[in-house]
């Protein structure tokens, strides 16, 4: 149930932010397929919580790389969840582009090191889910 509160969050976050898609660019003038992702990965522990977000620091470069725009990386604000719980939220060209980005990514040399040197991270429980701004987000 915390789950599905914290991806309500996460979705009131990303309508009521209209920056999250195009920063300087209005709504309408982004484009019609852009989507923003956002991803919840929870870890057993605080362990594989901290060795979670060192590995995403490198790993939100290969986003990057890949045409996946990073747009937020966080971990929860309180308790239980701080001490297990990681969000971020990248933006895809389309949700077409989104499965490419991840398979692209998959196949990536630099993340496949990556992820076999990193420490570990334990079981994460992950959750995805797209979205897309309205016309009326805010733009900064």
């Amino acid at each position: 149930m915390r789950s599905r509160s914290m991806t309500v969050g996460l979705i009131a976050l990303a309508f009521g932010t209209g920056w999250l898609a195009g920063r300087e660019v209005p709504v309408a003038a982004q484009g019609q397929g852009r989507v923003l992702e956002i991803r919840t990965y929870v870890a057993p522990d605080r362990t594989g919580l901290d060795n979670l977000v060192a590995r995403m620091k490198d790993e939100s470069k290969i986003f990057d790389r890949l045409g996946m725009k990073g747009i937020l990386y966080s971990v929860a604000a309180e308790p239980p969840d701080s001490d297990n719980t990681f969000v971020y939220i990248v933006s895809h060209e389309s949700r077409e582009k989104a499965k490419d980005n991840w398979s692209r990514f998959g196949a990536d040399a630099e993340w496949k090191a990556l992820r076999s040197s990193a420490p570990p991270t334990g079981q994460l429980k992950i959750q995805s889910i797209f979205v897309k701004p309205t016309d009326f987000s805010p733009v900064k």
